[in-house]
């Protein structure tokens, strides 16, 4: 069951359920403690500034630290994802200076870091996303619907998404990792891709354990068939090896070291 809780008493009649006026940023819990607090509250931070929200005072790391363990770990969450939404109120007519409200809930998963299961996906065509200042934060996106809904009717996972270029961004959920040989190719954010301290994390570990090259790239769709393996890394779902595009299966057994052993230094930290 998931936990839910909200820092007024909620009311629908809010901006995020009318204008989709609100940021979402994951927080990740781990053997009941949270992981990577400080990435992901700079990220909040940094998603709320290019909203232009006023950022309460009160929005420390500190004060995050100490809600999450109340209504969290307290309730004897293990493992799982926080899912952390900030809107703006309706009590200023000049939304600059509009107070701020939370509302956050809690889905439970379990070995967060391990690989959740393997991902069907294809290229979507129809539509494209954009490679603006806001496309690496988590908003209010018809795109993802649009694409979820399109992918459940074709039997896949998920999807590619291009940006307006025709060069690989993102998928629906998160950031797409392309392995050949000893090189992982991520695309750019400043081509649609996601922002994501769960991937930044991951590739840092592979980096500085010289288990890859890594390459922020700019990468045509064609490309997607020359990797050897994908992996696809969700803030909002955790991770996913990608076995097929189409025609296509990929294999997941380097990617899947690399994960291993990046789980593994949590534990020594």
């Amino acid at each position: 069951m998931k936990l839910s809780f909200a820092s007024d008493q909620f009311q629908p009649y809010n901006r995020a359920f009318l204008y989709g006026d609100s940021v979402r940023v994951s927080f990740f819990v781990r053997k009941s403690h949270l992981i990577m607090a400080e990435e992901c509250y700079f990220y909040l931070m940094a998603s709320m500034r290019k909203m232009r929200m006023a950022i309460p005072l009160s929005y420390t790391l500190e004060f995050f630290e100490n809600l999450f363990a109340e209504k969290v770990l307290n309730e004897g969450v293990e493992e799982g994802i926080i899912h952390f939404y900030v809107y703006r109120n309706t009590d200023q007519s000049v939304l600059s200076k509009s107070g701020i409200s939370y509302y956050f809930e809690v889905e439970p998963i379990k070995n967060l870091l391990n690989i959740q299961g393997d991902f069907e996906i294809d290229l979507l065509k129809e539509i494209s996303v954009n490679s603006n200042v806001l496309s690496g934060i988590h908003v209010h996106c018809p795109e993802n619907i649009y694409a979820e809904i399109y992918a459940k009717e074709n039997d896949l996972d998920d999807v590619i998404f291009l940006n307006p270029n025709k060069r690989i961004a993102r998928s629906i959920y998160g950031n797409l990792l392309f392995l050949e040989k000893k090189v992982i190719k991520i695309p750019k954010t400043s081509e649609g891709a996601y922002i994501s301290p769960l991937l930044e994390n991951f590739v840092t570990f592979v980096h500085k354990n010289n288990l890859a090259q890594i390459q922020e790239s700019e990468m045509i769709a064609f490309e997607s068939q020359k990797a050897e393996e994908i992996l696809m890394i969700s803030d909002l779902k955790g991770i996913f090896s990608v076995t097929k595009i189409r025609n296509k299966s990929f294999g997941k057994e380097r990617f899947s070291e690399m994960v291993e052993q990046w789980k593994r230094s949590f534990d020594l930290n």
